[in-house]
């Protein structure tokens, strides 16, 4: 099948929204635009949030097969400990580590960051995965809304720390794991974080998301304002609705009737290990990807702003020096 009927049929899916969030849009494209294995990154050092469970666990088992050192971040050691067994398995001859840091303590990001530049020269890919869709209001240990702590101001502090390292690698990628619900709602610095009172977490979690597709872009500018020869490329993707522990505590209904319908968190996380091994794929400071495929950022006008990645990370930025003053 040529070019364009692939893509007339990609465009199709991408209309339906349940076609290409759904397993469906996933089978289809894998076999529509034949994707090729994935390519092998021998001792390539990965760092990645959130791989105790779900997409974050299929990325880094995924990719310690494919021959990169991973190390990962979790909250609870007895859980870690069990990832990196699961992780083991199947590949009983690769590095697998990790550190105790929870992302809700902004102290405890940057100890680990400084673990992580202390302990490995150069970062050749940060994944930026974990998350959580929360139900009730609850706060951070620096006084933060906690979908807000978790989901933007703890991934850009640690991308921040860990830019030595990312600069050092010859081709390094940073891959933040963002929502295709974040398509329903615009980046408003007022509304961002919100508070107890009129509190709704999937509202919270969607704006976040929309959040991290915005800050991801005005990363990309920066980066290449600072060091225009960096090699560093900032991707976010959506990795479609996955069948992950995180989908039935946060949304239980849409797990429940959708359940025939999800991915699986291999499929959910195969974009994201194709943008950590693929050597060449398109640069952009717009878009999100899914499906191996760069997608416009916005579905409706509405939620278009001008000037939104630039306000997303001036919010950042304040939001980050109030706590450290």
């Amino acid at each position: 099948m040529n070019a364009s009927p692939r893509n007339a049929l990609d465009r199709m899916l991408e209309a339906t929204i349940v076609g290409s969030f759904s397993r469906i849009g996933e089978t289809s494209r894998r076999s529509l635009q034949q994707w090729a294995p994935f390519h092998r990154v021998e001792g390539r050092v990965v760092v990645i949030t959130g791989a105790t469970s779900g997409i974050g666990q299929a990325a880094a088992a995924e990719l310690a097969g494919l021959g990169a050192r991973i190390h990962f971040l979790a909250r609870d050691r007895g859980r870690a400990e069990h990832a990196r067994q699961h992780i083991m398995r199947s590949n009983p001859n690769a590095f697998v580590d990790f550190t105790i840091a929870d992302l809700n303590d902004l102290r405890s990001v940057c100890a680990f960051g400084d673990a992580v530049l202390a302990r490995y020269p150069s970062v050749d890919v940060l994944i930026h995965n974990a998350g959580a869709l929360h139900q009730e209001y609850g706060l951070s240990a620096d006084g933060f809304e906690q979908t807000v702590a978790t989901h933007v101001l703890a991934p850009h502090e640690l991308t921040s720390r860990l830019l030595p390292a990312l600069r050092e690698a010859t081709d390094a990628r940073v891959i933040t794991v963002s929502s295709g619900g974040m398509y329903s709602q615009a980046f408003d610095a007022t509304t961002i974080e919100m508070g107890r009172d009129k509190y709704d977490g999937v509202k919270a979690y969607a704006r976040a998301k929309r959040a991290q597709v915005a800050l991801n872009g005005a990363r990309t500018h920066r980066e290449q304002e600072v060091e225009s020869h960096s090699t560093i490329a900032f991707r976010v993707m959506h990795p479609g609705w996955v069948a992950t522990p995180g989908v039935e505590h946060g949304l239980p209904t849409f797990a429940r009737v959708m359940r025939p319908l999800l991915r699986t968190p291999a499929q959910g996380a195969d974009t994201i290990v194709w943008l950590a091994t693929e050597p060449d794929i398109e640069q952009s400071d717009h878009g999100i990807w899914l499906d191996r495929t760069l997608r416009w950022e916005h579905k409706v006008p509405w939620t278009r702003r001008e000037g939104d990645h630039e306000a997303a990370w001036q919010w950042c930025v304040r939001r980050l020096e109030a706590i450290s003053s």
